[in-house]
């Protein structure tokens, strides 16, 4: 069947193109895809511009979209098996992992379900009762959506749920490293009841299926999730035609652990920010930075519990983690390593690529860990993206704020300690989208989600994420009108 999904059609694309898939773990291949072009994508804009301009989903009452995406949020609960499976296969990541996203994905289409209609507009006092002025919600438009390949169907969702909460119409261009979970969710939207051209799919590359979202004028948002290099293009490609533009692009995130932090928990949940799903996390906690007395006993710790930490395949249940996504971020990842190493960075542990029965058919990296870095190095600096672990020492308050927000990121961080008062004084000093405080990674719907600095512009998730996909008007009424007389 045909993977492009147009107009409330599935086809091929204009010009004839496919992608293998292959499995990260052991390079097996899990499905062939249709690749699309430029001309696709072109396309699927007219399709949804259509169905925006002229279709019934912008003006449709936000209970009955709300009710559309509680629907959607059943058919993932029914379909959970094969879209986790699915989700590994593409991925390579734990199938329990993939478990808990579905769990989450629903969660996100419940949650914009029932705030579609929360929120309808408020009335402005004027002072003359002729006139009633009130402030009412629209939709942006003809949104294009563009999601990466770590959380394929999780970031997806962060997108899609509220675009159609609003009333918009979209095109979705998924990572072409992971398809198969957003084609599944198009069928399920079209299960659901979703009219023609309000979604659409186009499946490729980004510099040919992508691109075209970024400067096309039928399309009135961008929302892109991924490198800081892609978003500053696709940014710089938006301002043609001044469009909004929402990007979360990662980040280089703190986690600050001092010497009364509560041992076990600090360096439970400092192997969890750093090495889930192998360091492939926007929000992974890459950099630790531990107060001076702690250091040598925590570092010592952490090392020992990460050279255990055992790799597989997304469905050995005796793995901890899996592989990254491909050889060619395998060798982006070594690299940084490498260079990390050359800048004064002493290896603790990691460092090479292991071996072991199904490890070489796959591409797995170990759990590292930098010891005795400073802010200089590139690999402090810049996102690796992997499980690679950063480890700079620090004295005090002060300095443990200056280091954590010496970085052009501002996604994430986290504080460890068991003095609330000062947890908190640091919390309220980090220049970072989200801080937790004695935990790491948890997150909930009604929370924004979304950077200061680099790592982002807009915010998803909560009410604001839904207002990313709204219009404000303003409506004034004058309900007894009169010659105003300027000129009489």
């Amino acid at each position: 069947m045909p993977d492009l999904y147009i107009d409330g059609t599935w086809r091929g694309p204009l010009d004839e193109g496919t992608r293998e898939i292959r499995c990260p773990a052991d390079g097996s291949l899990v499905g062939v895809v249709d690749e699309a072009g430029g001309k696709d994508t072109v396309e699927a804009v007219a399709a949804a511009r259509r169905a925006f301009d002229e279709g019934p989903w912008p003006t449709t009452p936000a209970a009955d979209r709300g009710d559309l995406l509680l629907r959607v949020a059943d058919l993932l609960v029914r379909d959970k098996d094969a879209l986790a499976r699915a989700e590994s296969l593409d991925t390579g990541k734990r199938l329990v992992e993939s478990e808990y996203d579905i769990d989450d994905i629903a969660n996100c289409f419940r949650y914009f379900g029932r705030l579609a209609a929360a929120e309808t507009g408020r009335v402005i006092e004027t002072g003359t009762p002729s006139v009633d002025s009130r402030v009412v919600y629209e939709p942006v438009g003809v949104c294009g959506l563009i999601t990466p390949w770590n959380y394929p169907l999780l970031q997806t969702a962060w997108k899609v749920a509220p675009a159609l909460a609003a009333g918009n119409t979209f095109v979705l261009k998924p990572s072409e490293l992971t398809p198969h979970t957003a084609i599944h969710l198009m069928r399920l939207l079209e299960e659901a009841g979703v009219p023609p051209g309000v979604a659409n799919l186009v499946l490729g590359a980004g510099p040919e299926a992508g691109a075209p979202l970024a400067d096309h004028p039928d399309v009135d948002l961008l929302s892109f999730t991924g490198g800081l290099g892609t978003g500053r293009g696709l940014m710089a490609a938006a301002a043609g035609t001044v469009k909004k533009v929402a990007l979360e692009l990662g980040g280089k995130n703190p986690n600050i652990v001092f010497a009364d932090a509560d041992f076990e928990t600090a360096v439970d949940m400092a192997l969890t920010a750093v090495f889930l799903h192998s360091g492939q996390v926007c929000s992974a906690g890459a950099r630790l930075l531990v107060e001076d007395t702690l250091h040598d006993r925590f570092v010592d710790e952490l090392v020992r519990r990460a050279s255990g930490i055992r790799l597989g395949g997304p469905f050995d249940e005796s793995a901890q983690t899996g592989p990254l996504i491909s050889a060619a971020h395998r060798a982006k990842v070594e690299a940084y390593v490498a260079k990390g190493l050359a800048e004064g960075a002493v290896l603790r542990c990691g460092g090479a690529r292991p071996t072991g029965p199904g490890l070489d058919r796959g591409f797995y990296y170990p759990p590292t860990v930098l010891d005795e870095c400073s802010g200089d190095m590139s690999v402090v600096q810049e996102e690796s993206f992997g499980p690679v672990l950063t480890v700079e020492r620090f004295s005090g308050e002060a300095e443990a704020v200056r280091l954590a927000n010496d970085t052009v990121y501002g996604l994430a961080g986290a504080v460890f300690s068991t003095d609330g008062a000062k947890a908190q004084r640091v919390a309220a000093r980090l220049r970072v989208g989200t801080v937790w405080i004695n935990d790491y990674h948890p997150y909930v719907p009604q929370a924004e989600w979304g950077g200061f600095k680099q790592s982002g512009l807009g915010r998803e998730l909560g009410p604001s994420g839904l207002a990313e996909y709204r219009e404000a008007k303003h409506i004034w009424r004058n309900t007894d009108p009169s010659p105003q007389g300027w000129f009489a």
